[in-house]
């Protein structure tokens, strides 16, 4: 790892780095090589708030996903506020554009055997996120942060989960609903 005037920490006989350190380096193939990555994947469905995909790639650095789908309008690296809200994590979170999310569902089971493709998303049919058994391979899809996810995408899905609310607020973040149910899969 290159690190520039930076102190790093091991953890866990891992390389860590916190967001300052990781502004400023760059790991190299060997230390990406270490990372055990999970059959895990997330799929953006017209996720148009470029913070939210500069962390939804932080996000899937720190559970080690395989791979992130940015479709339709999404933006894509290089983008400078995508990389700011990552803290780096895009230059080696691996990803993929589509230009819908049924070009990347179609992708991702062909590559992938046996992927459950759920979604993160409040509506008819959706159960509460900590009911299901979340055995990889699968595939997470979120949506716009104002309309959701797409109807589209929706049919696509093997199953669609959803955070209970309890306040007078129906919704959250699109990256902190993922966050969420990511971390219930680990």
């Amino acid at each position: 790892m290159k690190i520039q005037n930076t102190k790093y920490k091991v953890q866990n006989s891992n390389l860590r780095l916190d967001a300052k350190e990781l502004r400023v380096s760059q790991p190299t193939k060997s230390d990406l090589a270490k990372i055990k990555r999970r059959e895990i994947y997330i799929i953006c469905d017209n996720v148009l708030d470029t913070y939210n995909i500069g962390s939804i790639f932080r996000l899937a650095d720190a559970v080690a996903a395989k791979g992130v789908y940015l479709c339709g309008q999404s933006e894509t690296p290089p983008n400078s506020r995508i990389s700011k809200a990552s803290v780096g994590t895009d230059k080696w979170v691996k990803w993929q554009y589509a230009s819908t999310v049924v070009e990347a569902v179609s992708s991702i089971k062909y590559q992938v055997s046996g992927i459950k493709i759920i979604a993160i998303e409040q509506g008819k049919g959706s159960i509460d996120f900590r009911n299901v058994d979340y055995r990889a391979p699968v595939a997470f899809v979120v949506g716009n942060e104002t309309e959701g996810i797409s109807k589209e995408a929706l049919a696509l899905c093997d199953q669609i989960v959803e955070i209970p609310m309890f306040g007078i607020n129906k919704s959250l973040n699109v990256m902190v609903s993922l966050a969420i149910v990511l971390y219930k899969v680990l």
